[in-house]
């Protein structure tokens, strides 16, 4: 009996719009001789049917009624254009001014098309979602795939009138877009919480799912930043809150009435809520608001590196005591890194006194800071700590790195310890510099690691290499020195990347 292959994690996890709550009801819980009532119900019997004293009543009517007026459903018109393979012209490939057929098709139109110059098909829809005033003159939180590509956006207050606004700015790396209501009025607007919340704390969230209107739904927080491949700088909290399609951009209030998240995804097998969503927390997206109100953009803090995780073979390979913080394999020409001093195979463990986890931590707080603001960078160099002040610059939107090494050397060798054949980058007209992997043994320590055949070798224990020499010079040196691992610098195609090699010491 065959099993059904299991969906990759993309296709359960699917972005919702996020917006209405629906009304919650809860009943009494009896737990033994104590019973939670919830509700208006003043009384319950225990279990052997006497009548008990009137219970605490818990509800969340009060903060509902005090934010629900700021939260309201978006409708969005959206032009979408669809690629059609056309020139300018509207003419497809292939009958471009060398073609016999360009006057008549230019003139009349081309095959498939309705008429002369038809050129790209647009694709016109609606879409729904959810926000939530932060000003009493009318700016709005929601998410930006709620209003991408919109041509019309309305906002329709819990009163159920409805706005004309306008998109502010939007940025898709958190999914956060502001809009504006500017029609002179004055609405009812909520405040983002100071602090993050603790896993375990209430939460409600309030929005338009379905498209059915103001809705309000209760649940704890779950967990804190969860990362589920939606972007660069995943932080999610996640809450089991009820969160379904319509829901996106709304908001997720603690029980003082602060909104600590902005609901954005859920996770689901089928496309509905399965008690897992996943909300930005009030943290990032007041920083990434703040950008959008001032300059319509948000502008990020950039060092300027290449860098990987830490692994336990990497942090025994550097002399680390626990694979933390990021590896740098390459710093970025005339970026802020290297204008520091930083240099690959560094390890940055910490930025302004705060510790690393990982590589998506750094490059978390590096972007949480404005460009031209200076950092204390943590580095890990040849086995001890050393601190390094950088100016960061503003974050790029393309960024290119190249490694930099040369050598010149004729004779190739082997590396029977790890199966891997060596020669140099120049005679194999792989550039000029490194050594080449021109051969892998399927079953060698080498493959084991993912190296494979036409890596380059830049530098091994942080000394750039040229020759098969120095690299097996270099290896031998780490095992007597009592290493555990020795670590290699490596470019596979346009990607530099730090592989640990397992050694077996020698003394």
């Amino acid at each position: 009996m065959t099993s059904r292959p299991e969906k990759s994690t993309t296709q359960r996890i699917k972005t919702l719009l996020v917006g209405s709550v629906f009304a919650l009801a809860l009943g009494g819980i009896v737990l033994g001789e104590t019973t939670y009532i919830f509700g208006n119900t003043a009384h319950a019997e225990n279990l052997s049917g006497a009548p008990m004293a009137s219970q605490p009543v818990f509800s969340f009517a009060d903060i509902v009624e005090r934010v629900q007026p700021a939260v309201v459903s978006i409708r969005v018109k959206t032009d979408e254009a669809v690629a059609t393979g056309q020139d300018d012209n509207g003419l497809p490939p292939g009958f471009g001014p060398d073609s016999p057929f360009y006057d008549f098709f230019k003139r009349f139109g081309a095959p498939g098309q309705r008429g002369p110059k038809s050129g790209p098909q647009h694709r016109y829809g609606m879409a729904q979602g959810s926000g939530f005033f932060i000003s009493d003159d009318g700016y709005v939180v929601t998410n930006n795939h709620v209003v991408e590509n919109a041509t019309d956006v309305k906002v329709v207050t819990n009163d159920g009138k409805e706005h004309a606004a306008k998109v502010i700015g939007t940025d898709p790396k958190t999914d956060l877009a502001l809009v504006k209501v500017s029609d002179g009025k004055s609405f009812p607007h909520v405040s983002f919480a100071n602090g993050d919340p603790r896993v375990g704390d209430w939460v409600v969230a309030v929005g338009n799912p379905f498209g059915l209107g103001g809705t309000v739904t209760s649940g704890i927080v779950s967990a804190r930043g969860r990362d589920i491949g939606a972007g660069p700088y995943d932080d999610f909290l996640q809450i089991d809150a009820s969160i379904n399609k319509g829901n996106s951009g709304g908001p997720a209030f603690n029980i003082n009435g602060e909104v600590i998240g902005v609901n954005t995804a859920i996770y689901s097998p089928s496309g509905g809520s399965v008690g897992i969503g996943f909300a930005i927390p009030a943290h990032t997206a007041q920083s990434v608001i703040k950008s959008l109100m001032d300059s319509g953009k948000v502008v990020r803090g950039w060092l300027g590196v290449q860098i990987q995780p830490v692994t336990d073979d990497v942090a025994a390979s550097i002399g680390l005591d626990k694979p933390h913080g990021a590896i740098v394999t390459e710093p970025q020409d005339n970026s802020p890194a290297a204008k520091a001093g930083i240099k690959a195979g560094d390890a940055i463990i910490a930025v302004n006194g705060q510790d690393v986890e990982d590589a998506k931590d750094l490059a978390r707080k590096i972007a949480a800071f404005p460009p031209k603001t200076i950092v204390d960078v943590t580095l890990w160099r040849d086995g001890k700590e050393t601190v390094v002040k950088v100016d960061l610059g503003e974050l790029p939107n393309d960024k290119q790195a190249k490694a930099g090494s040369s050598g010149d050397d004729s004779g190739h060798t082997s590396l029977d310890d790890f199966g891997l054949s060596l020669a140099p980058a120049t005679a194999m007209g792989a550039g000029d510099e490194g050594v080449v992997i021109t051969g892998v043994d399927p079953n060698g320590k080498g493959a084991e690691k993912g190296l494979r055949e036409g890596d380059v070798i830049l530098a091994v224990s942080g000394e750039v290499v040229s020759k098969p020499s120095q690299v097996v010079a270099d290896i031998e040196a780490a095992a007597k020195a009592g290493k555990k691992g020795v670590l290699l610098r490596v470019k596979s195609d346009d990607q530099v990347r730090f592989v640990a090699l397992p050694l077996a010491n020698k003394g």
